[in-house]
C-alpha cells in the first residue's frame, strides 16, 4: 500500500513539473512572439541635420517608425563625408536593422555603402542620389530637374531680355547638380550669361559669404539661382548688405522660411521650386517597412516638385512644410 502511495505522488510530481515545464515554454513563446511585432532598428543620416528640409524629414521618420514600436537612431555628419563614414559604421555595430541615407558625398560615400552591404542591411536612399545606385534597395526623392527647370522658366517669362546672374550650386550633392542643371536648360539661349558659378554646399553662412564677394564683382546681376533655400537666403542676406534693388533670387525646397519672404510682398526672393519633405519621409519608410517585409519595391520613387512664387504662396501657407 505504501509503494503504491510513493508511486502516486511521484506520479503527480512529474506531472507538476511538466506542467510548469510547458507553462515557461508558453511564456518564452509569447515573449519571442512581442518581440518579433517591435523592436528593429533603424539608423539615419543626412548631409546637414541643421537644414530645417532634413530637421522635418528625421521629425517625420522617426514618427512613423515610433508608430510601429520601433527606434529611429540618427546621426549628423554636418556635411563631413569622412564623419558620416564613421558614423555609418558605428550604427552597423549598433545592430541596425535598415538604413535611411542620404550622402553628403555621391561619390565619397562608397566605403559606407560597402560596409552596409557586407552586413546585409538594405539602404534606403533618399533625396540625394549615391553615386553608386546598384548598393541601394530603393530611391525616394524630388523631381528635382524639374524643380530646377521650374525656376529657369519663371525667370524667363519675368526677364525675357536676360542678363547677367549668379549659380550658386554644390557639385557633390547630386540633387542639386540635378536642380541646377534643370535651371540652366531652362534659361539656356534666353540671353542671359553665367558671369559666375560657385559650390555654396548648400548653406546659408557659406553662400552669404561667397554671395557677398560675387556681388562686389558683379554688382549688375539680375538673378541668383540658390541650388537649396538655404543657399538662396544666404545669398538675400548678401544681396540685401550690397543694397540691390531689382535682382531676382530663385531657391529650391519651399521652405517655411522662404515661404514667409515671398508672402511678405517686399523681399528679393521671387520663388522656390518646392519639394515636400513630410512625402518624402511617409514614402521612404512605407517603402522600408516594404523591404524588410520581404515585398516587392521599386528602384525609384519620385515625389513631385513645383513652384512657389508670391502669387501662390497663400494656397501652401507659411507655418510648415507641404
Amino acid at each position: 500500500m505504501k509503494k503504491k502511495v510513493i508511486s502516486m505522488l511521484l506520479c503527480i510530481s512529474m506531472v507538476a513539473a511538466l506542467a510548469a515545464g510547458c507553462s515557461q515554454g508558453s511564456k518564452k513563446s509569447d515573449s519571442s512572439e512581442a518581440k518579433k511585432e517591435g523592436g528593429r532598428k533603424f539608423g539615419y543620416t543626412c548631409m546637414d541635420g541643421t537644414n530645417p528640409f532634413f530637421v522635418t524629414i528625421e521629425d517625420e521618420m522617426r514618427k512613423k517608425v515610433e508608430e510601429n514600436g520601433d527606434e529611429l537612431i540618427s546621426v549628423d555628419p554636418a556635411n563631413d563625408v569622412s564623419l558620416q563614414i564613421q558614423q555609418v559604421e558605428d550604427l552597423i555595430s549598433q545592430g541596425i536593422d535598415a538604413m535611411f541615407l542620404n550622402p553628403a558625398e555621391a561619390e565619397g560615400i562608397l566605403p559606407a555603402l560597402d560596409a552596409l552591404k557586407e552586413a546585409g542591411i538594405p539602404i534606403v536612399n533618399f533625396d540625394t542620389e549615391v553615386a553608386d545606385m546598384s548598393y541601394v534597395t530603393s530611391y525616394v526623392g524630388s523631381d528635382n530637374y524639374n524643380a530646377g527647370k521650374v525656376c529657369g522658366e519663371d525667370l524667363v517669362k519675368k526677364l525675357p531680355d536676360g542678363g547677367k546672374i549668379i549659380v550658386l550650386d554644390s557639385p557633390t550633392m547630386n540633387s542639386v547638380v540635378d536642380r541646377t542643371n534643370g535651371f540652366l536648360d531652362a534659361i539656356e539661349g534666353k540671353g542671359f550669361e553665367v558671369v559666375a558659378q560657385q559650390d555654396a554646399r548648400g548653406n546659408l553662412e557659406k553662400a552669404m559669404g561667397i554671395a557677398e564677394d560675387l556681388l562686389q564683382a558683379h554688382p549688375d546681376v539680375v538673378a541668383i539661382f540658390g541650388g537649396n533655400d538655404p543657399t538662396a537666403l544666404g545669398a538675400l542676406a548678401a544681396a540685401n548688405a550690397a543694397g540691390l534693388k531689382d535682382c531676382l533670387i530663385y531657391g529650391v525646397d519651399g521652405s517655411p522660411d522662404i515661404k514667409a519672404e515671398l508672402a511678405s510682398g517686399k523681399s528679393l526672393i521671387e520663388g522656390t521650386g518646392a519639394q515636400s519633405p513630410v512625402d518624402i519621409a511617409d514614402k521612404s519608410v512605407e517603402v522600408m517597412y516594404m523591404v524588410l517585409d520581404k515585398k516587392k519595391v521599386e528602384d525609384r520613387y519620385p515625389v513631385e516638385t513645383f513652384l512657389i512664387t508670391a502669387d501662390n504662396v497663400k494656397e501652401f501657407g507659411t507655418d510648415g512644410w507641404q
